[in-house]
């Protein structure tokens, strides 16, 4: 470190008084900012090396100081009650840190430059002064470890070099110290930036499922027409809110008397298949208004899936019926499938159980996977209190509490267990709550549609239409009447 002596030329045999250089000074106080210790709590490493120099010294007062741009701060002071800081007047700690090696005064009152300090001249009467500078290894003086006394005293070389110990003791603390603060500060640092990638993480996931939730209600008709003696009711479940499903449905118009109905599945998931299905919902639409013939309407679908560079590879499977009003009240059902699950008609039947018939056309092929692809349909009456299921493979794909998949067998058998009217409101939200029951869940999308003709003592001329829109476990299920 660089000093310059004071402006009056020195006194023989007079210790010359040192000021600090500016640029030195300043980077000395960069690196007391840097340690951050001025003003924290006691601590008892720096306790324990004020006791052991005054121990060692056999002096009453021992003190750790850090030297602030304008006071002396104690970090320890054994035999100094009450006594914080003091300005940094030069004769002591303000002087020992201008020097390269330890501070020794054995009279303070025949050192000019010591008589002035406060500790000197006050109530004090500090008599012998030792310091030793705490160093750096970049060289720069934090403070001091210090030994006073009342009385005038001298100490040996050795007495010196014991001092400079404690002050290594005490830069090696404050070494220690500061790694603590920086690893805590690290971690802490690390923390914010986990708790804020979290955050953010949960936007992003409140975002997509957001996006997906209104792209999947997109895809599928937000309320079921109400068709003239007629139940309707569906329900939509998916099996993650971060991915829209492949699963469809739909019922509309074809002329002034006929309904048309379609359920299917996209394979696989995401935006492709969104985009797939969206493709087969429209076309599905337009190709009935031409030609309502289930399997020419089928068959158009499998040509455009087969063609449409946005549908890629993508195949899907359906079920498309058309609903044709008889005259002695309920209706010719004729349906159509494209590698689709069966469909089941159901009706009570004279022992008040459930009569469950699967309408499966056979030859049925997987829609847009085959140019050549067959499709099959067959034609059946849906009398007053019957019904028809519709429903994709995430039902019969669900496991049972046994582990078994519930697979056809299992449906068949659940439909027949069931008591009370048939009726889609009963037929779908009994379906519901069975999917609720399942201890796993449902793995897949689940869409639900179903038909009833009410009996003619309750059936109203308007029809009932019950709808639930897209959901998430637990499921919802809303009714419109």
């Amino acid at each position: 470190m660089t000093q310059h002596p004071a402006a009056a030329a020195p006194v023989p045999g007079r210790r010359p008084e040192l000021v600090p250089d500016p640029g030195v000074e300043a980077a000395r106080m960069a690196a007391v900012r840097r340690y951050d210790i001025l003003d924290t709590p006691p601590d008892g490493a720096f306790e324990r090396v004020a006791a052991m120099a005054a121990r060692l010294f056999d002096v009453p007062v021992a003190t750790v100081t850090i030297v602030d741009s304008d006071r002396i701060w104690f970090k320890a002071a054994h035999g100094l009650e009450g006594v914080k800081e003091i300005g940094r007047d030069p004769g002591l700690c303000g002087s020992a840190i201008l020097r390269d090696d330890a501070l020794v005064i054995p009279d303070t009152l025949r050192d000019p430059v010591a008589a002035d300090n406060p500790l000197v001249a006050g109530e004090m009467g500090v008599r012998f002064y030792a310091a030793a500078p705490i160093i750096t290894s970049d060289g720069h003086r934090l403070g001091t470890v210090n030994v006073l006394d009342t009385k005038p005293r001298s100490i040996s070389e050795d007495d010196t070099a014991t001092l400079a110990d404690l002050a290594a003791i005490v830069l090696d603390e404050m070494e220690l110290r500061l790694s603590a603060l920086r690893a805590l500060r690290n971690e802490q640092q690390r923390r914010e930036v986990e708790q804020a990638a979290r955050e953010q993480a949960e936007k992003d996931r409140t975002a997509i499922a957001a996006f997906a939730s209104t792209l999947q209600r997109t895809l599928l008709p937000p309320a079921l027409p109400v068709v003239p003696g007629l139940e309707l009711a569906c329900h939509y479940h998916t099996a993650s809110v971060h991915d829209v499903g492949g699963d469809f449905y739909d019922v509309f118009p074809v002329d002034g008397s006929r309904w048309a109905f379609f359920l299917g599945d996209v394979c696989g998931k995401g935006p492709e298949a969104a985009t797939v299905t969206a493709l087969a919902r429209h076309t599905l639409r337009a190709a009935a208004q031409i030609d309502p013939e289930p399997v020419t309407v089928l068959s158009t679908l499998n040509t455009v899936l087969l063609t449409d560079v946005t549908a890629g590879s993508r195949f899907c499977t359906a079920l498309f019926g058309l609903l044709a009003p008889l005259e002695d009240g309920g209706f010719s059902v004729t349906v159509a499938t494209g590698g689709h699950p069966p469909a089941y008609h159901v009706r009570p039947d004279d022992n008040g159980a459930v009569w469950v018939k699967s309408v499966r056309p056979k030859g049925g092929m997987l829609i847009g996977a085959f140019p050549q692809a067959h499709f099959a349909q067959s034609t059946f009456s849906l009398a007053p209190g019957e019904g028809l299921f519709l429903y994709t493979d995430g039902l019969t794909e669900a496991h049972t509490p046994q582990g078994a998949m519930l697979g056809e067998d299992g449906l068949t058998g659940f439909l027949h267990r069931r008591t009370g009217p048939v009726t889609a409101t009963a037929l779908v939200e009994e379906t519901v709550t069975l999917l609720a029951s399942l201890p796993d869940g449902v793995g897949d999308d689940v869409a639900l549609l179903a038909l009833s003709v009410p009996d003619s003592e309750t059936a109203p001329d308007t029809g009932v239409a019950a709808t639930a829109h897209t959901t998430a476990a637990p499921e919802h299920f809303g009714q419109e009447r």
